[in-house]
């Protein structure tokens, strides 16, 4: 018997229906709700033949254990196809984009990231197993569809997996308060892979010491450190922008 989970939010569960409806086991949504996007997910739903339960709102919260769930909750199969890094890089027709987040256990973090990965174009989120969330409800809620449009890299070793991508001939470039070398002077024309650690906490020595280059993001107010997340976009934007001129 296959196992399940639940995923919640009006974007989260609309993408799933568009991409990936036969994952969707039924779909609860609060009696209450009889506003336009109620009824648009409600009419996909009929479309894709998945089951609508009505119910309250305490119930929905019950189950996904949070108050935030929009009044939408969708029970999925649990199963997700392996993705391997290999499989990203097989595909690419252009230079590899990737995020490499070296211990962020928030959930609203990575789903920030995987955001923003989806909306600049990044192949691939990579994460160590260890010392990192997984893809829960909340991370899929905050990452309003891009849990189910971006690859999901996991590793165990992630100081061997930065190797192997450089024998890829990606350039692994990480973040630092610290690095002699600022954002805005280097060149993103080429494949790259970019790591990013937890605010305040910063990526790991050992990840550290495995970059081909450390860079710092230019500051010029009073805050010392950005959520990880602002940082991605910052990073990924300007190797868009960079790219773009190029075409």
């Amino acid at each position: 018997m296959s196992q399940t989970r639940h995923i919640f939010g009006f974007h989260a569960i609309m993408s799933r229906l568009r991409q990936n409806p036969d994952s969707i086991k039924e779909i609860y949504i609060d009696s209450a709700r009889h506003d336009q996007r109620a009824r648009d997910l409600c009419k996909l739903a009929e479309i894709k033949n998945i089951q609508l339960i009505l119910c309250d709102n305490t119930r929905l919260a019950r189950i996904v254990g949070t108050t935030r769930h929009q009044g939408v909750v969708a029970n999925i199969t649990a199963t997700q196809s392996y993705v391997a890094i290999e499989d990203v890089l097989e595909v690419l027709s252009e230079p590899a984009l990737f995020l490499i987040l070296d211990g962020i256990k928030d959930p609203h973090n990575l789903g920030a990231c995987l955001r923003v990965a989806d909306a600049l174009g990044a192949h691939a989120v990579i994460a160590p197993k260890d010392r990192s969330v997984g893809l829960t409800a909340t991370v899929h809620k905050v990452a309003s569809g891009a849990a189910d449009t971006v690859p999901f890299v996991t590793v165990t070793n992630l100081a061997r997996t930065l190797r192997e991508l450089k024998q890829h001939g990606i350039w692994i470039i990480g973040t630092a308060a610290d690095a002699s070398h600022s954002l805005e002077t280097i060149t993103l024309d080429g494949p790259v892979a970019w790591v990013l650690g937890a605010e305040h906490e910063g990526i790991r020595r050992l990840t550290k010491e495995t970059c081909d280059q450390l860079v710092r993001i230019p500051m010029v107010g009073s805050v010392e450190s950005l959520n990880v997340s602002v940082t991605a976009g910052i990073c990924l934007f300007e190797t868009f922008r960079q790219r773009s001129k190029k075409v």
